[in-house]
Parts: C-alpha cells; structure tokens; sequence
C-alpha cells in the first residue's frame, strides 16, 4: 500500500512539474521564433496545460481501466469549478469579463450538455471522439474569428507575466527545446506512476477505479490549472483564472475525451450518468448566476468548495 501511495504522489508531482516544463519551454521557443500571442495561447499554453488529464486517460484507457480515465476527464472538469475556483476565490475575488459570460460558459454548458447526450448509450464510439475533436478545432477557430489579436494579446500577455514566461532570446532556443523534451517525459513518466498505483491502491482498499478517477487522480491532473489561478490571483491577475478553468474544461471534454475516445473507444458505467454527468452539468451551470454579477466573491467561492466538498462525500458513500 505505502509503495503505491508513493507511486501516485510521484506522478503526481511529475504530472505538475512536467506540465509546467512543457508550457514554459514551448512558449518561450515559440515566441523566440516570433510566433505571435494568440497562436501560442490557443495551440502551445492550451494543449501543454491539458497534457496531464491527456496522458493519463490515454494511459488508462489503453490499460483498459475506463474508469480511471472517464473518471479523471469529468472529475478535473468538477474540480476545476468547485475546487479551484473556489479555492482561487477565496484568495482574491474574481472580476468576470462580459464576454466570458455571453459566450464561453454558454459553450461550456452546451458542449457538458451534449456529451452527457453522447453518453446516454452507455458507449463512447471512435466517431463520437473525431467529432469531439472536430468540435475543438471549431472553437479555436471562432475564437480566432471573433476577438482577433486586439483582444487576445493583451490576454496572453497578462498570462505570461503571471507565468514568467516570455524569453525571446534566441541564443536559448536549444535550450528550451530540451526543456520541451524534458516535461514530456516527465509528464508520460508521471502518468504511468499514477495510473499504477492509482489502480492498486482502488484495488487493495476495495475502491472503485471511478472513485479514485473522480478524486485523486482528478485533483492531480488539475495541478497546473490549480498553479496558474492561485499564482494569477495573487499577482493581482485574478481574472485569468475564470478564463484559464473555462477554456480548461471545454478542452478536458472536446480535446481530452475526444482524443481518448478516437484511439481507444469506452464502455461507460450505468452509474455515471445517474450522479457524476449531471453533476459536472450542475457545476457549469452554477458559474452562471454568480457570472452575471460579474464579480464572483469570497462567499461565493465558498459555496463552491462546499458544493465539491459534498460532491467527493457523495461519491464515496454512495
């Protein structure tokens, strides 16, 4: 048991430390090449900080430990809401740009809403995932259509002095492309720790693969979003972290699920879609009438731990 607790906690620390290598070292060779804002906060930041819940449902999807994986993908979206948004809350509250409200969460509710569709069949199949993807690809680019560099790159470039992570220097690009290769492994080293001992510990403690997907693994994979809300709210950058956990869980559904579904179809368990898809839809849904004040407070933070603090009561007692 203490040596599998140990091989999660290492994957773990591997899954946030190499993210955080790959984001840094991607953005930094990117932007030596002159590769603007906007490409590289919808292609390089956005895939680099979903690497984690990436590869560890891939890994377990392939092992054939579903639950794991499905269990990792609807959790981190549960967890990004409840958890890190609440925690970031309650450090700093939270001003909400307008158009987050008028666009990205409708998104967010709807692409939530249709997968819980997709999955009333009890089966993910390989051309639901390609249409996932496709779905991901399409709201890259509306994005692109509809703000446009003048809007975006003062964004990115709020994320990148949180992030620390604009290097132009072009004498460092060698540099960092090792740093590219070296998140990587760490980030594929991490996922395989995790999924291992994630699925023996679920096994010796008579645990659902589900619940330790929808819990541990969950809150690991969400590690970098976790870092970059904490680290933008307390540098006085508090909005990001509505940005970065929205955009976060279109992709964990769109991106993640998708990919995870087109190399490796998956059974869903009958359970699922009585408790943990309505409530990650019930968790979107909850941004909406905090959202529209525009202001998400400490008390409101609060009622979003609480709401997933009672949602990990429920899944492990029930």
């Amino acid at each position: 048991m203490a040596l599998n607790s140990g091989y999660i906690l290492i994957g773990l620390l591997g899954l946030f430390f190499g993210g955080n290598y790959l984001v840094q070292g991607s953005s930094r060779l990117a932007s030596s090449f002159g590769v603007s804002p906007l490409v590289i906060g919808l292609t390089i930041v956005a895939v680099g900080t979903s690497t984690p819940e990436l590869l560890v449902s891939v890994t377990a999807a392939l092992r054939d430990y579903d639950g794991v994986s499905l269990g990792n993908i609807i959790g981190s979206n549960i967890a990004n809401i409840g958890l890190i948004l609440g925690l970031t809350g309650l450090i700093v509250p939270i001003g909400i740009d307008s158009r987050i409200i008028k666009r990205e969460i409708p998104i967010m509710i709807g692409v939530s809403a249709v997968v819980y569709v997709l999955a009333l069949n009890n089966q993910f199949e390989q051309l639901e995932g390609i249409l996932m993807l496709v779905g991901m690809v399409v709201f890259n680019v509306m994005i692109y259509m509809l703000d446009g560099d003048d809007v975006l790159e003062p964004e990115f470039e709020e994320f990148e002095e949180s992030e620390d992570l604009i290097d132009i220097d072009r004498t460092h690009r060698l540099r960092n492309f090792g740093i590219i290769l070296m998140g990587i492994a760490i980030l594929v080293a991490g996922a395989q720790f995790t999924v291992s001992g994630a699925t023996v510990v679920a096994t010796e403690l008579g645990v659902s693969e589900l619940v330790i997907g929808f819990t541990i693994v969950a809150f690991g994979t969400s590690l970098p979003e976790l870092a970059t809300s904490i680290i933008a709210a307390t540098q006085g950058e508090a909005d990001i972290a509505i940005g970065n956990i929205v955009g976060s869980n279109i992709a964990n559904l769109l991106l993640i699920l998708g990919a995870t579904v087109t190399i490796n179809p998956m059974g869903i368990d009958g359970s699922l879609l009585r408790f943990e898809f309505p409530a990650m839809l019930v968790f979107a849904i909850l941004m909406v009438p905090f959202a529209w004040n525009k202001h998400l407070r400490r008390r409101d933070a609060a009622i979003f731990l609480v709401s997933y603090l009672a949602f990990v009561i429920l899944l492990i007692t029930t």
